[in-house]
This record gives structure tokens, C-alpha cells and sequence, in this order.
């Protein structure tokens, strides 16, 4: 009897998952941080082309820090949060 693993599917899963919430708009720091993390998986677990994996670590990463965008369902639930440097 073969016993199937939900583990080397659950790195697409979860991107797929993240990728889709990024569409909409929705829950944009979590979905970057998923990404992030799937892909720093990827590069830990040495699969396919480590750079590729670099790059779209660091964009998820980004995602997960610069927030939601003007029309996302995140910005018309939460509003946009505006960081304006203090002038001393």
C-alpha cells in the first residue's frame, strides 16, 4: 500500500494560496510573509534554481513590509497607513 506525503506539496500550496490572497488584495503582510517563507524553503531545500529563489524572497519580503495598495480589499477595510518622517 503506497502512502502519500502532503509534505512536497505543501510549499505550492501554500504560494498558491498566498499568490491568490495577493490578487484580491487581502491580508497583504501575511500573504508576502508566506511567500517569503515558501521560497526561503525552496532555497534551504536546494530546489531548482537558487536565484530565482533569492529574488522572489526578497520580493515577498518586500510585499510583506511595504503593505497593501491603493485598491486593495485591504486599504478599503483598514486604510492605508502613511509613514511621514519627523521633521526635529
Amino acid at each position: 500500500m503506497e502512502t502519500t506525503s502532503l509534505a512536497p506539496g505543501l510549499p505550492h500550496l501554500m504560494a498558491a494560496a498566498a499568490g491568490v490572497l495577493l490578487i484580491f488584495g487581502l491580508w497583504t503582510p501575511i500573504a508576502g510573509t508566506a511567500i517569503a517563507l515558501v521560497e526561503l524553503w525552496k532555497f534551504l531545500a536546494h530546489s531548482g534554481n537558487p536565484l530565482i529563489a533569492i529574488m522572489l524572497l526578497s520580493l515577498g519580503a518586500t510585499v510583506a513590509m511595504i503593505g497593501p495598495g491603493v485598491w486593495s480589499i485591504d486599504a478599503q477595510l483598514y486604510g492605508r497607513k502613511h509613514i511621514e518622517p519627523s521633521r526635529q
